[in-house]
């Protein structure tokens, strides 16, 4: 069961997202705020598995209610809910470590597929939002550093873990034993990874961990 925290300052918007969600029996919405500041307080009462924000709220927006959150419970993963347009918001959103950016206005099934991705641990963009992203990423309207947070969002949680060391220049052998998995599995991951973020090499893999901020320098 997937258990979810939603903020949206508007009854009705935060009713229709409740109902979308409670058509899906996986899903199960625990608790609901009507600020920035009481989400950050019902999501460390409640620990929940997702935050999903609205971003325009009193007290606090939901883009400081979501950093607020990954640094005090990194184990929730916050989705920011928006309308199109909005953006803007995005590189701060991901810099903050928001996972996903989920449209009001989308399809209810974009909303439901959102929530599984960013609760299993990936990341997610809504079709139309992704669109305008990659428009932006080759317009250079986002530094690199954010567009390499982007891809590795996408990841799971062990596979962003096999991408630092590969990045730190470790073998497939010594991965495995710093992760204490068989060396087959970790040639899974690495395979995983090139195919999902389009990577030809262990030295593309390296620079895009090291963009990302996965490495201490």
């Amino acid at each position: 069961m997937i258990r979810v925290l939603l903020a949206d300052d508007d009854v009705m918007i935060r009713a229709g997202v409740r109902a979308i969600l409670n058509t899906d029996p996986d899903i199960d919405v625990v608790a609901e705020a009507g600020d920035g500041r009481e989400a950050v307080e019902l999501t460390l009462a409640h620990r929940p598995d997702v935050a999903l924000l609205d971003i325009r709220m009193p007290r606090l927006d939901g883009l400081a209610a979501g950093a607020e959150i990954t640094r005090a419970a990194p184990s929730v993963a916050v989705a920011i809910l928006t309308t199109f347009g909005e953006d803007a918001y995005l590189a701060r959103a991901l810099d903050d470590g928001a996972r996903g950016f989920l449209l009001k206005s989308g399809d209810p099934r974009e909303l439901i597929a959102g929530v599984h991705a960013v609760a299993g641990g990936g990341a997610y963009l809504s079709p139309r939002m992704a669109a305008r992203v990659i428009g932006r990423l080759r317009a250079g309207g986002l530094s690199r550093a954010t567009a390499a947070r982007a891809r590795v969002g996408a990841l799971t949680d062990r596979e962003r873990d096999v991408l630092a060391l590969l990045g730190a220049g470790l073998s497939n052998a010594q991965i495995a034993n710093r992760l204490g998995l068989v060396e087959g599995t970790v040639k899974g991951h690495v395979s995983a990874i090139f195919t999902r973020l389009d990577l030809r090499n262990r030295v593309q893999a390296a620079i895009l961990a090291h963009e990302a901020g996965l490495i201490a320098e």
